[in-house]
Formats: C-alpha cells, sequence, structure tokens
C-alpha cells in the first residue's frame, strides 16, 4: 500500500474539503467537489513528478473527470447558494432561519467529521492513485470504466437541469417528467453510475487485498450515501406532498433509485 502517497492525498483532500468548518454541509457538498477535483489534480501531479509506465492520457482522462465531477457539482450548489441569498435577506427567511436556528456543533466534533469525509473521499480517488503507483498497464478496461463515468456525469447533470425547468413552472409539486418519469432520483443514479465507472476503471490495476478492501468500502459507502440521501428526501417530500393524490400517484410507481428494480419507497413509516 502506497502509504506516503495516500498520505499526500489526504492532506490535500482534507485542504479541499475545509469549507464545513464555515457551515457543517459544505463537507459533504461544495467541500465534496473540491476534493474530488483536487484529489484528481494531485494524483496527476505525482505522475508528472514520478512518472510510471502508465500512460499519461490515461492518467489525464481521469484527472478531466474527477475535475468534471468537481466543478459541476461544486458549482451547481454554488449557484444554489448565491440565489438563495436574496431570499435569506426578506423577513420571512429571517423569522424561520431564527426559529430553527441551532446550537454550532464543538470544534472537536467537527473536527472528527472532517477527518472521517477526508478519508472517504481519499478513498474514493483511490483507484487512480493504485493504477499510477501499480505503473498498470492496460487501457481496455480503464476506458470502459471512463465511458461509464461519462454516461453517470451526463445522466446526473442532464437531471438536475430538468428539476430546476420542472419546478420553476410547478413549484408546488416534485419532478415527475424526462428522466423523473425512470426513477424520482435520476441524478443519484447518475452518482452511482459515475463511481461505478470509477471503481471498474481500477479493476485490473488493484494489486493488494488492502487496495481491494479501499476500493470496495469506497464504492459501497457512496452507494450507501445515496440510498441514505433517497430516503431522507423521501421523508422530507412525504412531510410536503404526503397529502397530494398526484404525488403519491406518483411515487408509487415510480422506482426511486434503480430504473426497474421495484423499489419505491425507503421511507420508514
Amino acid at each position: 500500500m502506497p502509504w506516503s502517497l495516500l498520505g499526500i492525498l489526504l492532506a490535500v483532500c482534507a485542504v479541499m474539503c475545509a469549507v464545513g468548518f464555515y457551515k457543517f454541509v459544505y463537507f459533504l457538498s461544495i467541500g465534496y467537489g473540491f476534493a474530488i477535483a483536487g484529489g484528481g489534480i494531485a494524483v496527476f501531479v505525482m505522475y508528472l513528478l514520478n512518472p510510471t509506465e502508465t500512460p499519461l492520457w490515461i492518467v489525464v482522462i481521469q484527472m478531466l473527470l474527477f475535475i468534471a465531477y468537481g466543478v459541476r457539482l461544486s458549482g451547481f450548489l454554488l449557484v444554489r447558494e448565491l440565489k438563495n441569498v436574496s431570499f435569506k435577506k426578506t423577513d420571512v427567511a429571517k423569522d424561520t432561519l431564527a426559529k430553527n436556528n441551532e446550537k454550532k456543533m464543538p470544534i472537536f466534533v467537527l473536527a472528527t467529521i472532517w477527518v472521517f469525509v477526508s478519508v472517504l473521499y481519499v478513498a474514493q480517488v483511490s483507484p487512480m492513485l493504485f493504477r499510477y503507483d501499480n505503473a498498470s498497464t492496460d487501457y481496455i478496461v480503464p476506458v470502459i470504466g471512463f465511458a461509464v463515468s461519462v454516461f453517470g456525469l451526463v445522466l446526473e447533470s442532464i437531471a438536475d437541469n430538468q428539476k430546476s425547468a420542472q419546478k420553476k413552472v410547478r413549484p408546488d409539486m416534485v419532478a415527475t417528467k424526462g428522466l423523473y418519469k425512470m426513477v424520482r432520483c435520476p441524478n443519484y443514479l447518475g452518482e452511482i453510475i459515475f463511481w461505478t465507472g470509477v471503481f471498474i476503471s481500477g479493476i485490473t490495476a488493484y494489486a493488494t487485498v488492502g487496495q481491494w478492501i479501499v476500493a470496495v468500502i469506497a464504492y459501497i459507502c457512496i452507494v450507501y450515501i445515496m440510498f441514505n440521501g433517497a430516503q431522507r428526501l423521501e421523508k422530507r417530500q412525504m412531510a410536503r406532498y404526503g397529502e397530494n393524490e398526484e404525488y403519491n400517484t406518483y411515487a408509487n410507481k415510480t422506482p426511486i433509485i434503480i430504473p426497474l428494480l421495484p423499489i419505491y419507497h425507503l421511507n420508514k413509516k
């Protein structure tokens, strides 16, 4: 296991997601995108400083995919934050925020979360690092993985755009058209597909049991996080639209995250 390189990668991801100390949720959102993009760049720099037999173009493509993922995610969330600034200045928003005002988390709690998510982000980027460090020269499997990741990234982007467009027309209802006819959380599906591609891209590069464990745990974690996110989203939607017949009809016939898989609800009633 390349512990020294993993340590460097951990330092980079930790710095990139430290924005979470400003607002806790940023550890898992804006800081997440920053960390993935920064991690990809860090491995690329490692390659430039100490090249291996791994083809340069393989490293470059993987880095660009991580940058595209991070920029899209953090950019989307930053734009949404900026759009909310004007709302937060209204009297209604101020009253709402005052009612929901929570005590700031203790610094040791924030630090613990920071370390945990930093380690997770390193694990997610690790397939790229393992391929470089193990000097893997094959390209067929990585290309297949890259194609899967691109598909997931495009799917996620389209889903977010479709949701924004539909909410402008019908703010009183969840998105139900386009990709949302297929599943209720196509953006989460795109996220899973993206990281499936990352895992696939490293299959022929994992050289030790430890590397396999890191890659598999990272993949399982992201899948779990997406299903957990879908569950929390469903709870919020049930609270808001639970009495809406149109919503219930849609939710009862549309899989929540995986197409054709008859799992329609994750909300524990």
